[in-house]
């Protein structure tokens, strides 16, 4: 083995031999010692051959992080590690390249935590308060908890002005490292040396030199009184020592403290860890660098007792270079862009903080839409609500539209429960909840409804009459029509019930295959294969392919699935039993013959499949369904829940102030389509922010939807998993 690195490190250096000399750019003396002592041990421990290369490894000063970005730019220094905030500024607005990054201990992520001394303190009562963070636009010290605060409406941003502005009032006095350009009072609380030279100026500045810089700094600030609270990342804790950690407490989100230890389940939220910068033109010399000294004097390193690369306890500071918990570097391929680098989720994050600038996405709120008639009934919205702009964007389905918001393409959608399940996997958090309740009256002293009572509605089985030898358990080799993909009435529930003789409650725990296995064939809207071939397409301005995932199909959703059960105008493609839900089935079945789809139905035409064998008229639903089915859900990116909320809070005091306005935000038969953006049974929308998805669905419902999904796969769960950060 040590023969194959042998020659490994060969061929990189006989690369490097012909590369012109590598800078590395530090931010204070003793990053600068341990650079030289770095260039020092490469001399010593590469071959002869090789040293002429190395030995030209030199170690350029700067004054701050934002000083390395311009030297390297201008090819003044080489190479420097940045924090992931920094990156995506080095990359987006300065031209370079990211060409590695830290991965710890228990990832390739931090989380950002509060730490306090103050134990009558809780994160909703920060205001007025004096803060320390590690550095402006900073992950764990910047972004990640002034996203939450947004996120929970308790610090306000007016988009006239910068976010720093608001920060700077919103806190009663802080050292926020790098912000003396945006607002000079988040330096207030800094103790850097104050200097008319620039290079000597060390007074608030991204540097080593400031006594309260990146993490440690921060908790430096914390722990000599001069801020009440410290944003940091997790790391930075395991520098606490034992005998003082009973001091200090974690904030909790739902505004209770915990131990230092409790941070996995304590923290404001999660984010990519630091990485390195280049050039584009130097990257691949900057790569086969890191590689080197990684190979040499990282962790497993040969020379590892000559240098440590992840070690700084000998030059007085902590994390020089690199981060110290660093386990290694994981080196990027050119291909990567900086989303993949840092996550969509992260990305959008910054965007939504002003990190690129205002634009005119910051004015308006875009709504997804998956079918025509959405489109149509979302354009009818936005024109009745004319002061508060919205942009209706159009995707192929619901699970596009949680991608879509993920990638910062769209900002909201209301969702079913089982999407809003997957949404909440993908970082996605929920504003409001649709109420099917009798009365939406606010509480005194309120504008708009508040309540954890969140009314459910049911799935259910429904049948022809006149088919009178259908029950649940003799359902194998007939037609079936189901709501769409991951429908929790027509693709979540049914699947449990014994469907057949040769189905049970123990056969196979992914819906589409037990399906598969018991129809002869079916419409399964965004499926495939025989659950596709009674679905029909789309016609006219809604033309689409046979079982597209929307209501172009004119087999989708609820209405769909009666239409399917019912038949087409002929008598033809039809199917044996719907799955569906139950709120609006009598509705429906009223709107086929004046929408021309079939005449003469009535609801006494059809009944439900019960649980026990037996069946019942379309009134007994509550003694005959197939389970309970928690309300929609609004999601949206989580630096977007105050303002989606306000957006939808405005439109319901708007339409509530015009009764006779032709546009009802809740119903959708003027479409030709049910449950068009909501369901037809909302009464009105209540704010569920504060909660997390799993409490809004419930924890009977969640893991359900957790067990399935273990077991079943989905493209847009692989998708939103290849960008959530691990943290064991």
């Amino acid at each position: 083995m040590r023969a194959l690195h042998a020659v490994l490190l060969f061929l990189i250096l006989l690369f490097c031999i012909r590369a012109k000399k590598m800078r590395w750019c530090t931010v204070s003396d003793p990053e600068q010692r341990k650079c030289a002592e770095l260039a020092k041990a490469l001399v010593a421990a590469l071959p002869p051959a090789a040293v002429a290369a190395f030995a030209r490894l030199s170690c350029v000063r700067a004054y701050s992080t934002a000083d390395c970005v311009s030297k390297i730019r201008a090819n003044r220094a080489d190479v420097v590690t940045l924090d992931a905030g920094e990156v995506y500024s080095a990359v987006k607005q300065f031209g370079l390249v990211a060409i590695a990054k830290e991965i710890y201990s228990d990832g390739g992520c931090i989380l950002s935590v509060a730490v306090v001394r103050n134990r009558t303190l809780d994160i909703r009562s920060l205001q007025g308060r004096r803060s320390c963070h590690s550095g402006v636009r900073w992950t764990a010290g910047w972004s990640l908890p002034l996203g939450f605060l947004l996120s929970r409406n308790y610090l306000t941003w007016t988009k006239e002005q910068p976010l720093s502005q608001d920060v700077s009032t919103y806190f009663s006095a802080s050292c926020v490292p790098g912000a003396a350009a945006m607002a000079p009072s988040l330096c207030a609380l800094c103790q850097g040396h104050k200097s008319y030279i620039r290079q000597r100026n060390f007074h608030c500045e991204t540097s080593h030199s400031e006594p309260f810089y990146n993490s440690q700094g921060a908790l430096r600030c914390l722990r000599s009184g001069a801020g009440d609270v410290a944003f940091v990342d997790h790391l930075a804790l395991e520098s606490i020592e034992e005998s003082e950690r009973e001091e200090f407490r974690l904030l909790c989100t739902d505004g209770t403290h915990a131990p230092l230890s409790h941070y996995r389940n304590c923290s404001l939220g999660r984010g990519p860890g630091g990485g390195m910068v280049t050039r584009l033109n130097y990257r691949k010399i900057a790569r086969k660098f890191l590689v080197t000294v990684q190979m040499l004097f990282g962790q497993r390193g040969r020379d590892r007792q000559r240098f440590q690369l992840f070690n700084s306890s000998s030059f007085g500071e902590n994390d020089l270079l690199f981060k110290d918990v660093t386990e290694k570097l994981a080196i990027l391929p050119d291909d990567k862009d900086v989303s993949q680098v840092l996550g969509l989720d992260y990305v959008a994050l910054l965007k939504g903080l002003g990190h690129e600038g205002s634009s005119l996405e910051d004015s308006v709120v875009r709504w997804c839409c998956i079918s025509l008639a959405e489109q149509k009934k979302c354009e009818q919205w936005a024109l009745s609500i004319k002061s508060d702009p919205l942009v209706c964007v159009r995707a192929v389905s619901m699970s596009e539209c949680v991608e879509k918001i993920k990638r910062d393409e769209v900002d909201a959608v209301s969702l079913d429960a089982t999407h809003s399940f997957i949404a909440g996997k993908c970082g996605l958090v929920p504003v409001v909840t649709e109420y099917y309740g009798t009365k939406c009256e606010p509480a005194e002293g309120t504008t708009h409804l508040e309540t954890d009572v969140l009314p459910s509605v049911v799935g259910v089985a429904v049948v022809k009459r006149s088919s009178r030898n259908i029950f649940i358990g003799n359902l194998g080799g007939r037609r079936s029509c189901h709501g769409h993909m991951y429908s929790p009435a027509g693709w979540l529930l049914p699947y449990r019930l014994s469907l057949s003789l040769l189905h049970n409650s123990s056969s196979p725990c992914d819906p589409n295959q037990v399906y598969n296995d018991v129809f002869w064939k079916g419409c399964l809207p965004g499926s495939q294969g025989n659950l596709c071939k009674v679905c029909m397409g789309g016609t006219g301005e809604a033309a689409t392919k046979r079982c597209a995932d929307n209501h172009n199909e004119r087999y989708y959703g609820n209405m769909g699935a009666l239409r399917c059960l019912v038949g087409d105008a002929s008598g033809k493609s039809y199917g044996d039993v719907a799955f569906l839900e139950q709120h609006n089935v009598e509705a429906n079945i009223l709107s086929l013959s004046p929408t021309g789809w079939a005449d003469g139905w009535t609801p006494s035409d059809f009944e439900l499949l019960c649980e026990d064998g037996r069946r019942a008229p379309l009134p007994e639903w509550e003694s005959c369904n197939l389970g309970a089915i928690p309300p929609n859900t609004v999601m949206t990116r989580p630096v977007l829940t105050a303002r989606v909320y306000d957006f939808l809070m405005k439109t319901q005091e708007t339409l509530s102030a015009n009764p006779d306005s032709e546009f009802k935000l809740f119903q959708s038969k003027q479409y030709g389509e049910s449950d068009l953006l909501f369901k037809d049974a909302t009464r009105c929308l209540v704010h569920t922010s504060h909660m997390d998805t799993r409490t809004i669905l419930g924890e009977e419902f969640y893991r359900h939807a957790e067990t399935v999904f273990n077991c079943t796969h989905s493209d847009i769960l692989e998708f939103c998993n290849q960008d959530v950060c691990s943290i064991f």
